[in-house]
C-alpha cells in the first residue's frame, strides 16, 4: 500500500431488494432444469419469470445461485431464505413456482403494483 492511499473502509449501499434467497447452483445443474411450465428451466429462472422479480441489483427479491451447500438431495434443489438461515428447503423437481413462492413468502414481499401483473 502506498503511503498516500487511504484504506478503503466499509461502505453501505442501499438496494431495492427486500429479501435474499440462496439457491444451490450445483443442484440445479444436476437436475438440468426441472421447473417452469415445461420443466426446462432452473428454479431461479422460473421464480424470476413467474414472480417478475427482475435480475441483479434492480431485483425486488435477490435470488442468488450459490456454490454447493453440501446437502445434495436427489431430484431436488436446496434453497435457503435469507430471513430464515436455520431453515433449509429441499424443493423437488417439478414443484410449482406458486408453491415455492408461497413457502418463501415472495408474494408478501412484493409491492402491490408488482403483484397485479
Amino acid at each position: 500500500m502506498r503511503t498516500h492511499d487511504k484504506p478503503a473502509g466499509i461502505r453501505a449501499l442501499t438496494a431495492r431488494s427486500t429479501a435474499l434467497v440462496a439457491i444451490c447452483r450445483k443442484c440445479g445443474r444436476k437436475l438440468g432444469g426441472g421447473f417452469g411450465k415445461d420443466g426446462d428451466v432452473s428454479l431461479a429462472k422460473a421464480l424470476r419469470r413467474d414472480f417478475d422479480l427482475g435480475k441483479g441489483k434492480r431485483a425486488s427479491v435477490r435470488l442468488v445461485e450459490t456454490g454447493c451447500l453440501d446437502i445434495c438431495p436427489k431430484g431436488a434443489v436446496v434453497v435457503v431464505a435469507g430471513d430464515r438461515p436455520g431453515e433449509t428447503l429441499l424443493i423437488p423437481r417439478g414443484t410449482s413456482t406458486a408453491d415455492v413462492g408461497a413457502r418463501l413468502g415472495l408474494s408478501a414481499l412484493l409491492p402491490p403494483t408488482e403483484l397485479a401483473s
